[in-house]
């Protein structure tokens, strides 16, 4: 089959799924060149540290864009809705993460014009599906082994570890779930609450006013908050250091930090809601339900009344959070692994994930 690819290669969920992809495309026939324009140049190996022959193909692959593509080949583009019209091919399969209740007009005319729109969430699919796309598929992103796996060393054992993940943003829940914790954990030297939620699109200054606010004046003993991880062997120490997970954003596509996280066998508190329900289960995580919605508009990621991104979150109860913690604490303690979560390696990996893509734009 002849296609060719518009990827971006970076250190956010676009370009950590795109290199899971090109991997696997790579192991199935490294003497083939596919080729793969980048999406406003945005390519960086940096943060994945690759072998060197990968990095070869790449660079052949990307040489080859202009001087082997027809506009007659398919494309397989992974990009955000806005910017998705444009096209290198009539025929475009698109994987698009989507976190909102809602599409507009001009979202719903992009979809229709794609040969097929692939997404990570059963919710997200319904959601277009509602509002009247007719072509979307839903294909659960994978495991990403190559970074991710357990270091098995020894972090500190006298304490629990709770830990935030994400690109601070309103929709994650960051400041709600960490105020949380620090109403009910705060200054106790049993638990410890370690925090990743660098803004790596804001200044250093801006993320520490942001850390500030949360903390609101107060001091904590027991918390932490890490600058940006410029490698994955770094957030993968990072994520291997931690005992129990706090997940509850508004809204994801997937939440590929969180699903790492649990995959590596920590446990965890999460939202039963959106893109999580793709992986989180009750026998792998403490589920607790959301309470309601509220509208998305931050004034940052989410305008109102702008043609892309309206729409509402879900949102929780403190109460029902802090329950969710105490009950992972009991879970933890009785056995620090979390032997269901460790599954999610082998049920969700990345070659089924690209099989499942190539069978797509295949039919």
């Amino acid at each position: 089959m002849k296609y060719s690819l518009e990827l971006v290669v970076n250190p956010v969920s676009f370009g950590q799924v795109s290199i899971g992809v090109l991997r696997e495309i790579y192991k199935r026939d490294q003497d083939k060149t596919v080729p793969l324009f980048v999406i406003k140049n945005n390519f960086s190996l940096d943060c994945f540290d690759e072998e060197p022959e990968f990095a070869k193909w790449l660079k052949t692959c990307i040489d080859s864009a202009l001087k082997d593509h027809r506009k007659a080949d398919p494309v397989f583009k992974l990009w955000h809705l806005e910017g998705s019209m444009k096209s290198y091919s009539r025929d475009q399969t698109l994987f698009t993460f989507h976190e909102l209740d809602a599409i507009t007009p001009e979202e719903l005319n992009i979809i229709n014009a794609q040969k097929k729109v692939i997404v990570s969430s059963q919710f997200t699919k319904e959601t277009f599906e509602t509002y009247g796309a007719k072509n979307v598929e839903y294909v659960p992103l994978g495991f990403e082994t190559q970074y991710f796996f357990n270091t098995n060393k020894k972090y500190l054992e006298d304490r629990i570890t709770f830990g935030v993940v994400g690109k601070f943003e309103n929709r994650k829940g960051h400041v709600q779930m960490i105020r949380a914790w620090l109403k009910k954990y705060g200054n106790n030297p049993k638990y410890f609450l370690d925090c990743a939620i660098y803004n790596s699109f804001a200044k250093h200054e801006e993320n520490q006013s942001v850390w500030a606010q949360i903390l609101e004046g107060k001091n904590y003993t027991n918390i932490n908050f890490h600058p940006f991880m410029t490698k994955n062997v770094l957030y993968n120490d990072y994520l291997n250091s931690l005992d129990i997970g706090l997940f509850a954003s508004g809204g994801e596509a997937w939440g590929l930090p969180e699903f790492h996280t649990v995959g590596l066998g920590k446990h965890a508190v999460v939202l039963n809601a959106h893109g999580y329900k793709g992986w989180a289960t009750k026998q792998n995580s403490v589920l607790f339900d959301p309470n309601g919605k509220k509208e998305c508009y931050d004034g940052a990621f989410f305008h109102k009344g702008r043609p892309f991104n309206q729409g509402n979150l879900f949102t929780f109860s403190d109460d029902d959070f802090i329950n969710a913690c105490e009950e992972a604490v009991k879970r933890h303690e009785n056995n620090p692994i979390n032997e269901e979560g460790k599954k999610l390696q082998e049920k969700f990996s990345c070659k089924r994930m690209t099989d499942s893509i190539l069978k797509i734009i295949e039919s």
